[in-house]
C-alpha cells in the first residue's frame, strides 16, 4: 500500500499509509489526540473521523474546543434525541435537527403532546443510547432509493428534503444501531462520545419556517463532552435568567416593550440616564480621537439606496414610504447618509483622514419571532463612525481604532476577541479590491499583536470586517463593535480628494461602530452588571434615608448639596421603618445609601451603607462627596 503526505495545522508534514481513516491517523499521532478528536477538516472541508484519506491533504484534527467540534458533537446528539423518541412514542415523523449556538434541536411531528415529564423521560432514554456506545455510520444512497426508503418508513419530510435537493447532490445517510436518519454530517464516531446531555425547552416551530406549513414540536438541548462543562454552562444559565435584562429592566424601571410598537423601545427616565451616559462618555471619547459629530437624516431617497447597493442586498430588512409621488427609505444604515456630508465639500490630501461620528437611529426589518427586549429590535441607535483616508493611512487608523475600542471595552471590565470577516457569497466589487482590503485588516490586527480568528464569508457586502465579540462577567459573548473596510461605495459614489500631484484620487472609507446598537450595549450591560451599575451609570447614585421625620428637612438640605455638584440623588422620606428602606434601596441597587438621624444631623455627616460592602460607618457629608466625584470621575 502506498504512503501519501499530510500537512498538520501546526505545519509539520507527516506521511502516512494510503487510504488509512483519519481516526486512524489520529491514533497514529498521539493516543490523546485519538481520544480528544470529534471529526477533522480536510482541504478545509469538515468530515467525519471515518473518513478515508486517499491523496496528500491538510488535515486539521477538530476536538470540543473547535467550534466544528462541537457542532459535530451537538448534531450527533440531535440524532440521539430523535432515535430516543422514535422508540418511545409510535408514529413519530422526524424533520430536522441540527447543531446551533451553544446546543441543538429536533423537529418532531407527533401524535401526542409533549411535556416537561416527557423531556426527563427522552433524556434518560438518550443517556441509554450514548452507553450503548452505537458506531455511527455513514452511508450513500441514489436519489430513488433513498425515496423509497424514507417512504417505506413513512418519514414524509425527509421525502420531501431529499427532493428538493439538487440533482447533482451527494445524498448522505447515518445510521446507528436501528436508527437512520438523512443527513449531510459530519458526526461523531459513536454515540459514546456524547458524554453530557441536557434536554431543555419545548417550542413550536413551523416546518421549514412557513406558517402555511404544519406546526411541529422542537425539543432543545445542548451536549459537552464532559460533566462538569455541562454543570458550568446550566449555572451560568440559571445566573443568565437572574440578570435577564427584560425583568431587570422592567423591575427597575428602565425601558419597555409595547404592544403598539414591537421591536421599538421605550426608554423610562431611569433608562435615559443610562443611556444620556454613555453617549455623553462617547462623545467626549470621540473629541479626544479627532472626530466630528453629524446628523443625518433618518428618511432617504430610493435612488441614494438603489446607488448604495442596499437596495439590491439589504430590501428586505427596509421601511419605505412615498413623499411627493417619490419613493423613500427610512435608513436601515448611515453610511450613505455620511458620504453625503463628506461629498459637500471638495477635500485636499491635507484633509485626511476625515473622521466623522453620528448617533444614527435606524430602522431595520425584523421578523417578530426573532424580536428579543433589547437584544433584537427594528429600531436602535448605532454609533457610526466613517473614516475617509489615503490609502497609505489605513492600517494606522485601523489601529486607531482599535484602541479606541480598548478604551471603551476596557472601562465596562469587558474582554473580547476578534474575528476578521471576509468577502461573502454576495458581494460588490472585484477579487482584487476585496484581497487588498482583507489584507490591510489582518496586518493592522497582527501589527497590534492581536489574535483573531478568521470568519469565511461573513463579511459586509461592500468590504471586510473585524468583529469585536465580548465577554461579559458570566462569561457569555455578545458581538459588538465592528470595523469595515470599503473600496467600493467611494467608487459608487464618485468621492475623491485632490493629491498631492493636483490629481482626482480615490479615497478609502472605514465604517465602525464600538457600541454597535445603543439598545443592544444597553441590554448588555443590564447583564453584565446584573442591575448594579458602577456609580457614574447608575440612574440613582445616592438614596438618602432621614430616619424620621424630623431628619426629612436635613435630608433635604444634603440632597440640595449633591445636586448642586450633579450627584443623582433621591430621598426616600416614607413613613416607613429605616430597615425596610435599606433593603427597598438594595432591591433597587443603588449604590450608596446614606441614613441620617439625630447624630449625623448634629455633625453634617452621613452614616453610609456601600452596595455589596454594607456598612461603613459615619463620614462628613464633604468627605462623602468628594469620594464620590472622584469615583464617577474615574468611572470606577
Amino acid at each position: 500500500m502506498g504512503h501519501i503526505h499530510i500537512e498538520l495545522n501546526n505545519g509539520s508534514i507527516r506521511e502516512v499509509e494510503a487510504n488509512q481513516t483519519l481516526g486512524e491517523v489520529a491514533q497514529s499521532i498521539s493516543r490523546s489526540l485519538a481520544k480528544t478528536a470529534l471529526a477533522a477538516k480536510v482541504d478545509g472541508k469538515v468530515v467525519d473521523l471515518a473518513c478515508r484519506l486517499t491523496k496528500n491533504a491538510k488535515v486539521e484534527f477538530l476536538t470540543f474546543e473547535d467550534q466544528e467540534g462541537k457542532n459535530a458533537l451537538r448534531h450527533s446528539a440531535s440524532h440521539i434525541m430523535a432515535q430516543a423518541v422514535k422508540r418511545l412514542y409510535s408514529d413519530v415523523q422526524i424533520a430536522i435537527g441540527p447543531a446551533i449556538a451553544n446546543g441543538f434541536y429536533y423537529d418532531f411531528d407527533a401524535p401526542v403532546t409533549f411535556t416537561p415529564e416527557d423531556l426527563a423521560r427522552i433524556q434518560a432514554e438518550m443517556e441509554r443510547i450514548v452507553k450503548e456506545d452505537l458506531p455511527i455510520e455513514r452511508m450513500e444512497m441514489e436519489r430513488a432509493e433513498a425515496v423509497r426508503f424514507f417512504e417505506e418508513k413513512g418519514e414524509s419530510y425527509k421525502v420531501e428534503l431529499i427532493r428538493d435537493l439538487p440533482e447533482d447532490a451527494v445524498i448522505s445517510l447515518y445510521r446507528q444501531g436501528e436508527f437512520v436518519d438523512l443527513c449531510a454530517g459530519p458526526h461523531v464516531a459513536s454515540t459514546g462520545k456524547v458524554k453530557a446531555i441536557k434536554l431543555q425547552t419545548l417550542a413550536g416551530a413551523y416546518w421549514r419556517g412557513d406558517e402555511k406549513r404544519k406546526m411541529l414540536q422542537r425539543i432543545y438541548g445542548t451536549a459537552f463532552e464532559k460533566k462538569a462543562e455541562l454543570d458550568a454552562y446550566l449555572t451560568m444559565l440559571e445566573e443568565a435568567a437572574k440578570r435577564d435584562h427584560r425583568k431587570l429592566g422592567r423591575e427597575l424601571d428602565l425601558f419597555s416593550i409595547q404592544d403598539e410598537g414591537p421591536g421599538f423601545p421605550f426608554f423610562h427616565p431611569k433608562g435615559m440616564i443610562i443611556r444620556n451616559e454613555l453617549e455623553t462618555f462617547w462623545r467626549k471619547l470621540h473629541v479626544k480621537y479627532g472626530y466630528q459629530e453629524i446628523k443625518t437624516p433618518i428618511i432617504l431617497s430610493q435612488k441614494l439606496w438603489q446607488q448604495s447597493g442596499h437596495w439590491d442586498h439589504y430590501r428586505d430588512n427596509m421601511y419605505f414610504t412615498q413623499i411627493d409621488d417619490e419613493g423613500y427609505a427610512v435608513k436601515p444604515m448611515n453610511c450613505p447618509g455620511g458620504i453625503l456630508v463628506y461629498r459637500t465639500q471638495h477635500h485636499s490630501y491635507r484633509d485626511l483622514p476625515l473622521r466623522t461620528a453620528e448617533l444614527g437611529l435606524v430602522h431595520r426589518h425584523e421578523l417578530s419571532g426573532a424580536l428579543h427586549g433589547l437584544m433584537r429590535v427594528r429600531s436602535f441607535t448605532q454609533d457610526d463612525a466613517h473614516i475617509f483616508m489615503l490609502p497609505s493611512q489605513i492600517k494606522t487608523e485601523i489601529k486607531g481604532v482599535i484602541d479606541l475600542f480598548n478604551q471603551v471595552y476596557s472601562t465596562f471590565g469587558l474582554s473580547y476577541h476578534a474575528e476578521l470577516s471576509t468577502k461573502p457569497e454576495k458581494a460588490m466589487g472585484n477579487d482584487e479590491i476585496w484581497e487588498v482590503a482583507t489584507k490591510a485588516l489582518q496586518e493592522a490586527l497582527e501589527e497590534c499583536g492581536m489574535d483573531y480568528k478568521i470568519n469565511p464569508g461573513d463579511g459586509a457586502f461592500y468590504g471586510p470586517k473585524i468583529d469585536f465579540h465580548l465577554k461579559d462577567s458570566i462569561g457569555r459573548t455578545w458581538q459588538c463593535g465592528t470595523i469595515q473596510l470599503d473600496m467600493l461605495l467611494p467608487e459608487k459614489f464618485d468621492l475623491n480628494y485632490i493629491g498631492e500631484d493636483g490629481q482626482k484620487h480615490r479615497p478609502v472609507m472605514i465604517h465602525r461602530v464600538a457600541y454597535g446598537s445603543m439598545e443592544r450595549f444597553i441590554g448588555i450591560l443590564i447583564e453584565h452588571y446584573a442591575g448594579a451599575f458602577p456609580a457614574w451609570l447608575a440612574p440613582v447614585q445616592v438614596k438618602l434615608l432621614p430616619i424620621t421625620d424630623r431628619h426629612v428637612a436635613y435630608a433635604q438640605a444634603v440632597a440640595q448639596q449633591m445636586r448642586g455638584q450633579d450627584i443623582r440623588v433621591e430621598i426616600d422620606d416614607r413613613n416607613e421603618k429605616i430597615g425596610y428602606k435599606i433593603r427597598e434601596a438594595q432591591v433597587q441597587k443603588v449604590p450608596y445609601t446614606l441614613v441620617v438621624g439625630d447624630k449625623e444631623q448634629e455633625t453634617n455627616s452621613v452614616a453610609v451603607r456601600k452596595r455589596g460592602q454594607g456598612d461603613l460607618g459615619s463620614q462628613p457629608v464633604a468627605e462623602f462627596m468628594a469620594q464620590l466625584l472622584k469615583e464617577i470621575s474615574e468611572k470606577n
